[in-house]
């Protein structure tokens, strides 16, 4: 495996489209400040990226979107430009709870009150907060190679750990891993990332650099060892609170060659937490925006447009309709 920084970014493939028409905005939102990148007219789509990456690895996916939906793709708290908030004991700073406040702030500080999500990863995990937060924001809810991550946990045995080591360590008592990830973050990076069933294929040099030099800011390694440490506690502890299963159309997509095919039933899984869900493996692992984005494209326009015209239609019935 490749674990220089120089020869993996000479490695990698310039594209010959990297958010050319998007403009790029500091937020402001209650806790700090959100980085966006943001074009298109028509339904507004809030993009999420997940570990250890940026709003970057929509890049061969939003401008397709951008001629169909008003998109925003932004950087979580704790990850690229976005704000880094002071942590704290029970790590509610980097709830899902939190993050996903942040992007209901900068949806509507855009003018969007509704919104369709797409989201990978850690993206995926505020976005199922989200819906769950606040129900009638969301108009439908797309996810890319995530289960929930209570039932993951609940459910994931050795050999899951083993694929997703990272989960465990990354919850470790700071400083700890903090500590050692500073020392060769580049390296870090490129075995987290090209471990997966294309390696680093996925990656053009432009997103990689993106990354990369994000990932040298020791806030964004903190940030980040704090979202997964939300994760196994405060998050676990919102979802078990949680009283009633979502009714947000879901997309679940995963990798056929990723760990959620290999480790779990994803549909079943998502089935214990919303009432409305569809979805099937793709032809990739787990980079799905980066590795097949033709599909990625595809799936998104098909559910989110199925999506608007439900709720179109449902809008448009009387009263006497809605009584048959």
């Amino acid at each position: 495996m490749l674990l220089d920084v120089k020869a993996a970014l000479a490695a990698a493939p310039r594209t010959d489209h990297f958010f050319e028409g998007f403009a790029t905005e500091h937020i402001s939102v209650r806790d700090g400040t959100v980085f966006c990148r943001h074009a298109g007219n028509g339904p507004p789509l809030l993009l999420l990226h997940g570990y250890p990456q940026t709003s970057a690895m929509w890049h061969r996916v939003a401008p397709a979107l951008a001629e169909h939906f008003a998109v925003v793709c932004a950087d979580l708290r704790g990850y690229g430009r976005s704000h880094k908030p002071t942590s704290d004991a029970d790590h509610a700073a980097y709830s899902k709870r939190a993050t996903a406040q942040d992007m209901v702030e900068l949806m509507a500080a855009l003018g969007h009150d509704r919104f369709c999500i797409g989201a990978h990863d850690r993206g995926a995990r505020v976005a199922h907060r989200l819906a769950a937060d606040h129900p009638t924001r969301v108009i439908a809810l797309a996810m890319l190679d995530i289960a929930p991550t209570r039932e993951m946990y609940r459910d994931g045995d050795s050999a899951f750990a083993q694929t997703y080591w990272h989960w465990y360590w990354l919850t470790q008592k700071p400083p700890f891993p903090e500590f050692l990830i500073e020392q060769q973050s580049g390296a870090y990076w490129l075995k987290k990332c090209g471990s997966g069933s294309a390696g680093l294929k996925p990656f053009s040099r432009e997103a990689l650099e993106e990354y990369l030099e994000c990932f040298r800011d020791p806030a964004v390694i903190h940030g980040s060892c704090e979202d997964y440490r939300a994760a196994m506690t405060i998050d676990v502890q919102h979802d078990d609170a949680d009283t009633r299963l979502l009714d947000t159309p879901i997309l679940a997509l995963w990798g056929r060659y990723g760990a959620i095919e290999r480790h779990f039933d994803c549909l079943a899984l998502w089935r214990e937490r919303a009432t409305n869900v569809r979805g099937w493996a793709l032809e990739g692992g787990h980079y799905l925006a980066e590795e097949c984005p033709k599909y990625v494209i595809r799936d998104f326009m098909d559910f989110f447009h199925s999506a608007l015209t439900d709720r179109a239609g449902s809008a448009a019935e009387t009263p006497q309709d809605q009584g048959r």
